[in-house]
């Protein structure tokens, strides 16, 4: 396996070029990310307390923040905004998590439901939101997400904080019933960290609930003071995503009609207008903010795996070994390690290839009515986004756990770098969406033929064919997609017809709605995977053919079972394995080098050269 960057085969023609993608981001863009997420950022201080580091977090954000274009320029424009966000996310994944929040949950729904869309806000020319808005664009405060309540699950789709309307005022009076609906997890925990939140309630008006809303509510003054009508309960401090997690209750809080993003509704004369139409269409349309975060969270995922791959490669290269089987042998000589580097490496070649394409995506209109969803709202905004996030997620995490174990006890004690990127792709298998809960909303749609066509029949016995071949996987993958499609379809309802209501026809049937939805995400990630093969450089295609047989090697049971793919798949899929690995060692540290990592992500930890760690701020 080639060590020097400048060796190998000339495979870094084109990956480069793949890498940044066809919305690659030009000179002045690129200059503008270092300066916004410098060296400094990757890694802190030793010896700071949690408060310290959390203020440290904010204050590379604020940094970032001013560095960058203006937030309404980075929210038009996808492929800068996750520029940032990636980088964010290689450097500091809790940077990356307020950063998020800032962008795209706290001033993206003031951008997109707030003042300047309709004119005048409200009865006696009270404003829209401009003074958080203003806030938030110049960094003075941050923002945060009041939207998950603590007590109950599925709880986006109806939030008991409420928003009563004060006709004595003309504003609205928020209130969080009791503890279970606290808002949690937000992160408004951190005392002296001004914040302003968007908050997701469920609009009263006239004694009827209207549907859900965000309001826009300050939660922290510039000194961080809680205002009154809001209580704010910090959460133990966490080893995992490290942020200033906090439940938040709205305690009867006033806030005036302005504060109200109310998206084209409006109260006029005391009646309640909306062009939703419904509850049900106003709760997606609500929901609508979610695309921007599922671009950015399937960004941010191959960027960690970009990250732990190029870690992974340089733990391994040059590594020598004292194994009695063979003394002094490279450690990538031993296939184990050298099957877990180029997975790694493949792994993030192809979720650069699935970011690249949602970034060059527009964002599917919500479809009016639909799709339906029974257990989160995520499906009816965009569901093959949400279902990319899903696809995007798993595999970070499952990238970023074979880097860290293959790294030994670099990867367990380095806690800036692998340990970090776990704790970011684990949380992010609940946050933005739940992943089990998108999938199951797919498959209910799937089963449903609701806005989705499978794909057709492939003639003939169980089979395979060349493995190595993109026609192969995407043959293997549409049939057994169809395969459990079809047998969830028959199972729930013969469930029906044998008297069981909607709960028990699906609640029997959960285990196999999660991997038929998952082969269809499978099925979407190997569809564009197979087109960057087709035409990329010969090294990209065998990395992305390498990402195909370890897909093969992970479904086989599912390809077995639905009779899609022939007894002995498995010793086939192998040998391709190594065939395909061989071909493409002497290309790895050419793979490593087109991602473009910066040199702090690749060099030794702070520990282990007697070197300081990085400050910032």
């Amino acid at each position: 396996m080639a060590t020097d960057p400048g060796a190998g085969t000339g495979a870094g023609l084109g990956l480069r070029e793949f890498v940044r993608g066809t919305a690659a981001l030009d000179d002045a863009a690129r200059a503008w990310l270092a300066e916004a997420v410098p060296p400094d950022c990757f890694g802190y201080p030793s010896g700071l307390t949690a408060d310290e580091r959390l203020a440290l977090t904010y204050a590379r954000l604020r940094r970032a923040g001013r560095a960058a274009p203006p937030a309404a320029a980075l929210l038009a424009d996808p492929p800068a905004l996750c520029g940032l966000l990636e980088r964010a996310a290689i450097a500091d994944p809790a940077l990356f998590h307020v950063m998020l929040l800032h962008y795209t949950l706290a001033l993206g729904p003031i951008m997109r439901f707030g003042e300047g869309r309709d004119g005048p806000e409200g009865p006696g020319g009270q404003g829209g939101p401009a003074e958080a808005r203003a806030a938030l664009e110049s960094m003075e405060a941050f923002g945060t997400l009041l939207m998950t309540e603590v007590g109950r699950s599925n709880s986006h789709l109806s939030p008991r904080t409420t928003a009563r309307h004060d006709p004595a005022t003309g504003g609205f009076v928020l209130s969080t019933p009791d503890a279970a609906a606290a808002k949690f997890p937000t992160s408004a925990g951190h005392p002296g960290v001004p914040k302003v939140a968007a908050v997701y309630a469920t609009l009263v008006h006239a004694g009827v609930e209207r549907g859900v809303f965000v309001f826009v509510v300050p939660l922290r003054g510039p000194g961080g003071e809680v205002p009154a009508g809001v209580r704010v309960v910090a959460a133990p401090e966490t080893s995992g995503l490290r942020v200033d997690y906090a439940a938040v209750l709205l305690e009867d809080l006033h806030v005036p009609y302005g504060a109200w993003l109310r998206d084209g509704a409006r109260i006029d004369g005391g009646a309640f207008h909306d062009p939703a139409g419904s509850a049900a269409a106003r709760l997606t349309r609500s929901m609508g903010i979610a695309p921007p975060v599922w671009r950015a969270v399937i960004s941010a995922s191959a960027a960690v795996a970009r990250a732990s791959a190029g870690t992974l490669l340089a733990h391994s290269a040059g590594r020598g070994t004292l194994g009695r089987l063979g003394p002094r042998r490279p450690l990538t000589d031993y296939r184990n390690q050298r099957e877990a580097v180029l997975g790694a490496l493949a792994s993030a070649y192809a979720l650069t290839a699935v970011a690249g394409h949602v970034k060059a995506r527009p964002a599917a209109a919500p479809a009016p009515g639909g799709p339906g969803t029974a257990w989160a709202p995520w499906s009816a905004v965009d569901r093959d986004l949400a279902l990319l996030k899903v696809a995007a997620t798993v595999q970070a995490q499952e990238t970023v756990s074979r880097c860290r174990v293959h790294s030994g006890a670099p990867g367990f004690a380095a806690v800036e770098r692998l340990n970090a990127y776990r704790g970011l792709t684990h949380a992010y298998l609940n946050a933005g969406g739940d992943n089990e809960l998108i999938l199951y909303d797919t498959a209910r749609a799937m089963a449903a033929l609701d806005r989705y066509t499978p794909p057709p029949a492939r003639p003939g016995p169980p089979g395979g064919g060349d493995l190595e071949s993109p026609r192969t996987w995407l043959s293997l993958a549409g049939e057994v997609e169809r395969r459990l499609r079809d047998r969830l379809a028959d199972r729930v309802e013969a469930a029906r017809k044998a008297g069981a209501d909607d709960f028990a026809a699906w609640n029997d049937n959960l285990a196999l709605a999660a991997r038929t939805a998952r082969a269809c995400a499978d099925r979407t990630v190997l569809e564009i995977v197979a087109g960057a093969a087709e035409s990329g450089p010969p090294a990209l295609r065998r990395t992305l053919a390498l990402y195909a047989l370890d897909w093969l090697e992970g479904r086989a049971g599912d390809l077995l079972n639905e009779g899609v793919a022939r007894p002995g798949v498995l010793e086939e899929a192998a040998e391709a394995r190594r065939r395909v690995g061989d071909a493409l060692a002497p290309d790895a540290a050419e793979l490593a080098a087109a991602l473009e990592l910066p040199s702090e992500v690749t060099a030794p930890p702070a520990a282990f050269t007697g070197a300081g760690g990085p400050g910032g701020g």
